[in-house]
């Protein structure tokens, strides 16, 4: 399990080790994890954290384009930056250079009822603080 402290609100999630073992072991490498989350500008309801060419080493395994609320994808990088998204509603991962996917490595597992309220915050009030760590 992990706690995600994003903004005022806290939630639990999951690592998908079955589905996505190397983006998880990769992501679990770098924990605690310290970022900022923005408010997605293409893909519907979603944050992300933008990485730029940070490169994780990582092939696809376990992508969607179509996160359900409460999974977080790790976008590998390539046709567009490494990037990590949280899907809180509607989505459907997209950049400037069209449809993406992403690794979905984490999904919510208590706190889910909080997630729309915070991607309303983010998109309000603008970057919130974002804290992956061991719970």
């Amino acid at each position: 399990m992990i706690r995600i402290t994003a903004g005022p609100f806290t939630f639990l999630a999951r690592f998908e080790d079955k589905e996505a073992p190397k983006t998880c072991a990769a992501f679990q490498a770098l924990l605690p994890y310290r970022q900022r989350i923005i408010h997605v500008r293409w893909s519907g309801e979603a944050c992300w954290i933008p990485l730029g060419d940070f490169d994780f080493g990582l092939p696809y395994e376990n992508a969607t384009s179509y996160p359900a609320p409460g999974q977080i994808l790790l976008h590998p990088g390539s046709v567009s930056e490494t990037e990590i998204l949280l899907g809180y509603g509607a989505c459907r991962f997209a950049s400037k250079v069209g449809q993406l996917a992403g690794n979905h490595f984490l999904t919510v597992t208590e706190g889910a009822e909080n997630l729309m309220n915070l991607g309303k915050l983010v998109l309000w009030s603008g970057a919130q603080d974002i804290v992956f760590a061991a719970a």
